[in-house]
């Protein structure tokens, strides 16, 4: 998503220029350029997928809805299996229109989770739960911080069900250290993920993800609480802003992986 402008075949290619072997996938590119083309293309590269997003919006009241989704994530999770991944990453769901029950939404994804969890276990999948800022829990999802996130996943067993940890949803949060520490110590972090947090956020905040260097998080930081926590997996820049897409997809895709060297190692 990080270079969204580039084609399946021009980010294989970019990639392998780079030296660049993991790839983090969406699933609508991935739908675009097709499947069982795109499982061919990255396993012919030597690419290997660390995750598939996403799955979830899990949130819905309506029973018809609820299936829909229900069947969407159960397609996820074979996606994900084809691709050769592991993780299918989650965005809950925010809240339905006309409801203002974060409770009940929240227990509505726990039933999902209980039905996806061993769909998911079947197939050699993990779900991983990711918090978002809480600026997103009214439209996107009502998980904001990684407690609410690991109180969602500890009810399943944590091959089924791990967490997210992403900087710039959590970077702002106290609890986030002592939280990440809880989730290794049951081996529920299932991804790592990097983006930095600048201000002022564009209208419609969804696309402000910065460059890495470029705001106010320590990546170092919390590379040192994910390590501690025992985490030993990829590490994924997952940038939505509009200015990085506007631009050539090789040289931002070139110039993450120099601030990925400089500010995170």
């Amino acid at each position: 998503m990080t270079v969204k402008q580039l084609s399946m075949p021009e980010l294989v290619a970019a990639c392998d220029d780079l030296g660049v072997t993991n790839v983090g996938l969406w699933r609508e590119p991935v739908q675009t350029y097709g499947l069982e083309a795109t499982a061919k293309l990255v396993r012919d590269a030597g690419l290997t997928v660390t995750t598939l997003c996403r799955g979830g919006f899990f949130t819905a009241i309506d029973p018809a809805e609820r299936t829909k989704a229900l069947d969407d994530n159960r397609r996820a999770v074979e996606e994900a299996a084809i691709l050769g991944t592991e993780v299918l990453v989650l965005v809950s769901g925010g809240l339905p229109s006309g409801s203002k029950d974060l409770h009940g939404a929240r227990e509505r994804i726990a039933d999902a989770l209980s039905v996806l969890g061993p769909y998911a276990e079947d197939h050699g999948v993990k779900l991983a739960i990711e918090p978002l800022h809480p600026m997103y829990a009214s439209d996107r999802c009502v998980v904001s911080t990684l407690t609410q996130a690991l109180d969602l996943a500890e009810r399943f067993p944590a091959h089924q069900v791990g967490v997210t940890v992403d900087t710039y949803h959590i970077w702002w949060d106290d609890q986030a250290p002592a939280q990440i520490a809880r989730a290794g110590a049951s081996g529920r972090i299932h991804t790592f993920q990097l983006a930095d947090w600048t201000t002022p956020l564009p209208e419609g905040v969804l696309n402000g993800r910065g460059q890495i260097g470029d705001g106010a998080i320590d990546m170092r930081e919390w590379l040192g609480y994910v390590e501690a926590a025992g985490y030993t997996g990829s590490i994924e820049v997952e940038l939505f802003n509009d200015g990085l897409w506007a631009r050539d997809g090789r040289e931002v895709l070139a110039e993450t992986a120099e601030r990925f060297v400089q500010h995170v190692l």
